[in-house]
């Protein structure tokens, strides 16, 4: 006898798979957490099978479950497809966002991708650049949307996030011990002059041994073990490590995630807002935690 799988109940286990746990699952799906919980069941009872290891911490799929994760990732997918192209109304168009480098990861993949599915016949372009150049293309008509790495809140913006600047170095070096500190730094960024204020106040010599116009030299550099790099915390490359406390460096400001857009009122801008703004506040899809190190 053929068997039919249940969407919804496949969609919240894909989802709980996806983003680690019931709770994370339950805020992304707009349901409860025993709502999720009871279609996971429902799924295993219909199926004869046990999908999720239950005796884990964290969130563990079976064998079984690994497999059927594969199939309804591609199920959901042409589902969802299906569905859009026949139902979903005729949003055409492009709409071009910026983000500055730094924060594309690990939020801003999961936003387009939701968006996609949405409206499928919009084309979303993504522009990689420093807050001040994006603030200039917004002005300009060039982009639509931006977020952008802020010290203050400027008009027409909106904060959806705030984030500690924090010192990071590769694993092994210890470079925080030396003298001059050796830096990495693009020309343009924004904590660059932030970072130099708070070393100078503290009294403790400084030297940018890395230049560049490229976000992809800083990285590099500082997992080389080259240079000492902060930024916004959860943003860190997964090989970086945070300098420790009691390393003598001095502390450094919080900076505010902002977005502006363009037009106010464009139902598209509004929508790919909201979807920024649940990201940030869910918080679903954080880097690694870098490990913490003791200052030697």
């Amino acid at each position: 006898m053929i068997r039919n799988l249940d969407m919804t109940a496949l969609r919240s286990f894909v989802t709980v798979a996806d983003v680690g746990g019931v709770t994370k699952a339950a805020a992304q799906l707009h349901l409860t957490q025993s709502a999720v919980s009871m279609q996971l069941k429902r799924l295993e009872e219909s199926m004869g099978l046990q999908l999720l290891d239950r005796s884990a911490r964290s969130v563990a799929l079976t064998a079984q479950g690994e497999l059927l994760l594969s199939y309804g990732r591609k199920l959901l997918a042409l589902n969802d497809e299906a569905w859009n192209r026949l139902t979903a109304d005729d949003f055409e168009g492009e709409v071009t966002l910026g983000v500055p480098h730094d924060i594309v990861y690990p939020h801003i993949p999961q936003v387009l991708r939701r968006f996609k599915q949405e409206f499928p016949r919009v084309k979303v372009n993504l522009l990689s650049s420093f807050t001040v150049e994006l603030k200039r293309k917004l002005e300009r008509g060039e982009v639509d949307l931006i977020l952008g790495t802020e010290a203050r809140c400027p008009d027409g913006a909106s904060v959806i996030a705030a984030s500690g600047l924090t010192w990071f170095a590769d694993k092994e070096s210890r470079i925080w011990n030396q003298r001059p500190l050796p830096l990495a730094y693009e020309d343009h960024c924004l904590f660059r002059s932030y970072v130099i204020e708070a070393l100078d106040q503290a009294g403790i010599p400084w030297e940018v041994v890395v230049e560049t116009k490229h976000a992809r030299t800083v990285e590099v550099s500082v997992s080389a073990g080259l240079a000492l790099h902060a930024c916004l915390k959860s943003t860190q490359q997964p090989d970086w490590c945070e300098v420790p406390a009691d390393a003598g460096l001095p502390a450094l400001p919080e900076f505010l995630i902002t977005m502006q857009k363009a037009n106010p009122q464009d139902v598209l801008l509004d929508r790919l807002g909201e979807l920024i703004i649940a990201e940030y506040k869910n918080g679903l899809y954080p880097r690694k935690k870098s490990p913490a190190l003791v200052a030697v």
